[in-house]
């Protein structure tokens, strides 16, 4: 097995199709399955605080901040060992290795067994979305890029739906079959089983990355000949804040855009539950339904939205993108958890689903048209970074600060949702305005070079 990829290529040579579009269709089921075993925590709190006498605060720990920072610490040294060696064989082991620790979350007995497995599923999944983005790179034209990445991040919207869903089932099943008998590992309850079954698949999806094609990484040859075909995580810090204002805006932008989906997938189902009051397991499927079916059309329709714009000449496309779905978040975010009305909260939840996850096969377009090839994945796990600590770490975080501390009362969920939700994208819009001259500026620079 090879463990160094080629480092330079033809310039006007590409891999088959076919060969491109297997690839982006199997790392897609792995992202499902990433975001399967990511969110499924967030709904079995329930039982999990009821047998292991954990805490509200560590459970939220342990789903946000815990996850956030081993994921993006880890983030840029595994993308630099990405920029240099074999992408599809650290894409594999990744996957072996998050799949092993969602299982093992299942015979945690304490918040420390349960944190450690925790750290194992997010150093995992810290491989999967930088290498990626630079066999995607190394595969398609740019042209191309936006829909090739769109469907790999179909897996966002399709792995939270259903992590909501399968969550909200097994939350349902609990009170007629709360424990299982399992060889080897002996009696066990209905949460713990839920974790044993969605780690297992992920091994087999290990095996199946070892048969992708490792594409050769592109390079231009005037660009070859004057430098090496890897930069360090310096080279790659240097040239980014060379182009700060792009960079900072499009990483910055779409951050914020992201703390609406990471709050509506926690916060948003406890208005369902608290505010609403209906049950637990038909909230997370509402919900679920309602990422999973219309944030996959969204994704799809920014991906063709991005190559359209970008054939047309607007070299800013992926901004476009992203600012389009920032000002339509604006309205439906800030009014959908005001409602108190089941009936028009859950209509909103579609235009929500769809433009949550409409901008982010455009970003991640954005980062690799942005970055040369020999530092692209550094520079995703830079911006996945922040799209991490702030979406999964700090939009949850402020969501129940405001909830517990300026409203003080588990009712004003909604209120915390909405403002949090609202602002996030009155902020991403201001940002990718902000961004989009200095986006396009740098993009003529990098084709002059």
């Amino acid at each position: 097995m090879n463990n160094a990829a080629p480092s330079s290529a033809d310039e006007g040579q590409w891999p088959k199709a076919s060969t491109a579009w297997y690839m982006v269709v199997v790392l897609m089921l792995a992202y499902i399955l990433s975001f399967i075993d990511r969110v499924v925590l967030g709904l079995l709190v329930g039982p999990i605080r009821a047998d292991l006498g954990i805490s509200e605060t560590q459970m939220s720990l342990l789903y946000g901040f815990v996850f956030a920072i081993f994921y993006t610490g880890v983030g840029v040294p595994i993308a630099w060992a990405i920029d240099r060696y074999n992408r599809r064989n650290i894409i594999a082991a990744g996957v072996a290795v998050w799949s092993a620790m969602t299982a093992l979350c299942g015979v945690a007995r304490g918040f420390i067994e349960l944190a450690l497995a925790r750290i194992g599923v997010a150093v995992g999944e810290a491989v999967l979305s930088p290498a990626t983005f630079s066999m995607a790179g190394d595969s398609f034209p740019e042209k191309k890029l936006g829909r090739a990445l769109s469907v790999f991040v179909i897996g966002l919207p399709l792995g939270v739906g259903l992590a909501l869903i399968i969550g909200g089932a097994v939350i349902q099943f609990v009170a007629s079959s709360p424990e299982y008998t399992v060889p080897i590992i002996g009696t066990i309850r209905s949460w713990q089983l839920t974790f044993l079954l969605v780690g297992i698949p992920g091994m087999v999806l290990a095996l199946w990355v070892l048969t992708l094609t490792e594409p050769v990484r592109r390079e231009r040859r005037d660009v070859a000949a004057a430098k090496t075909d890897t930069a360090s995580i310096p080279d790659t810090i240097r040239h980014m804040l060379s182009q700060w204002r792009a960079y900072s805006s499009l990483i910055l932008g779409f951050s914020i855009l992201g703390m609406v989906i990471n709050v509506y997938q926690i916060w948003g189902v406890q208005y369902f539950v608290r505010v609403l009051e209906i049950p637990l397991g038909e909230a997370g499927t509402r919900m679920g339904l309602a990422i999973a079916i219309f944030g996959t059309a969204g994704i799809l329709t920014g991906g063709w939205l991005t190559d359209r714009w970008r054939a047309a000449g607007h070299l800013d496309a992926a901004m476009r993108v992203g600012l389009t779905a920032a000002v339509a978040l604006i309205p439906v975010a800030s009014v959908c958890t005001l409602l108190n009305d089941v009936m028009w909260s859950t209509v909103l939840l579609i235009p929500i689903g769809f433009f949550t996850c409409f901008a982010f096969g455009a970003a991640s377009a954005g980062v690799v048209v942005l970055t040369p090839p020999r530092m692209r994945a550094q520079a995703s796990a830079i911006y996945l970074l922040f799209v991490n600590l702030i979406g999964i770490g700090l939009a949850p975080f402020l969501t129940a600060v405001m909830t517990q501390y300026v409203f003080a009362d588990d009712l004003a969920v909604g209120k915390s949702t909405a403002i949090v939700t609202g602002g996030a994208a009155v902020l991403a819009t201001l940002l990718l305005a902000w961004g989009m001259p200095a986006f396009r500026k740098a993009i003529v620079e990098r084709r002059h070079v």
